[in-house]
């Protein structure tokens, strides 16, 4: 779930620890931003401080950036989530990562990896500015009535605050922004006929096949998912960091700020990955002209696929999931750094 949702997004699983507030709205805030203070202030006054444009660049940037890396990976759980809607399951084949690969690229060449990507870069910007500028605006409203002064932490009620701010932003910005994510799955979900030509081919195609509210299928899911993905993210990732550095204290901040970002990534994509694979069969409903194939809501989907697919059928795709977390929080962490400090080097208007 990219709240990106993930959360991008994911959300896309361990970027949601580490990324900035401009994707999911504070996740960063009590550890890695902490460093990023730390960082900053062992700078000095060498360059000043990026401003609310600059931040978000960045971490637009940084998110596009990084699902262009691991958008093969992105693609293959997608073909892998979608197996088994259209087909006999007793018929489907065990191709393993490896071979789904290959039939990619024999069949629809290299390219085809990135199938959905221009969406998905489209959508970084406006779910980046709107969760930021929503997080911001909600923890300003939630700072008064947890008792939390500006710029001072305070326990819980501070914990509180960028919990409860960063799911609201994470339910307002994938809101907003849903339309672009159904359109990258309908179109990274194409194989070898290409019945949606471009974003605003399916868009139109769409509207006209299955009314402006098709455009909505599946937020239910996505929206189910935010808190748990944001409560697990946030709470996996403090408390891998506090065991980590009770253990080994002199460890580099950077480094271990990535694995635990990881971490928490495995850990948020484990438990939110059936919302996640349900959230793409509804997205595909009625895709390309086809029947629809669950007519039940959000939990009759749910309860069809156990049924006919076992438990198992809700984790398929996880593999390639897991192996797009790690280089996913390494890419959007070290590119939003850069770019923070290049961008700090512009004075804010």
């Amino acid at each position: 779930m990219n709240i990106e949702a993930r959360v991008g997004v994911v959300l896309e699983g361990g970027q949601r620890a580490l990324n900035s507030a401009s994707t999911h709205g504070g996740i960063m805030d009590a550890g890695a931003r902490k460093f990023l203070q730390q960082h900053n202030n062992k700078r000095g006054q060498q360059h000043s401080q990026p401003g609310t444009v600059q931040q978000l660049l960045a971490g637009g940037i940084a998110g596009a950036f990084s699902k262009t890396c691991t958008a093969p990976m992105a693609r293959l759980t997608i073909l892998f989530q979608v197996q088994g809607m259209h087909s006999d399951v007793t018929s489907l084949s065990k191709a393993s990562i490896w071979q789904e690969a290959s039939r990619v690229i024999n069949e629809e060449g290299f390219r085809a990896f990135w199938k959905g990507n221009l969406v998905t870069i489209a959508h970084r910007l406006p779910y980046s500015s709107l969760s930021f500028y929503a997080y911001e605006r909600y923890k300003s409203f939630l700072q008064p009535v947890f008792g939390v002064e500006n710029h001072r932490v305070n326990g819980t009620a501070d914990v509180a605050v960028h919990f409860i701010g960063g799911g609201m932003a994470g339910i307002t910005a994938a809101s907003a922004t849903y339309p672009l994510d159904l359109v990258r799955t309908r179109i990274a979900a194409q194989r070898n006929t290409m019945y949606y030509r471009g974003i605003w081919h399916a868009f139109h195609t769409i509207c006209r096949e299955e009314g402006f509210l098709g455009l909505y299928k599946g937020l239910g899911a996505t929206l189910l998912g935010v808190g748990p993905s944001i409560a697990i993210s946030f709470s996996a990732y403090e408390s891998f960091r506090s065991f980590w550095h009770s253990k080994r204290p002199n460890d580099s901040t950077v480094m271990v700020s990535l694995a635990c970002g990881s971490l928490s990534g495995i850990a948020s994509s484990t438990a939110t990955f059936p919302l996640d694979l349900v959230r793409r069969r509804m997205q595909l409903e009625g895709a390309g002209g086809r029947a629809r194939v669950y007519t039940s809501g959000l939990f009759g989907t749910f309860a069809n696929i156990i049924r006919t697919e076992g438990f198992r059928g809700m984790y398929r795709g996880i593999l390639p999931e897991y192996y797009k977390v790690v280089p996913s929080v390494g890419i959007v962490f070290m590119t939003y750094e850069t770019l923070k400090m290049l961008l700090s080097l512009i004075p804010a208007s």
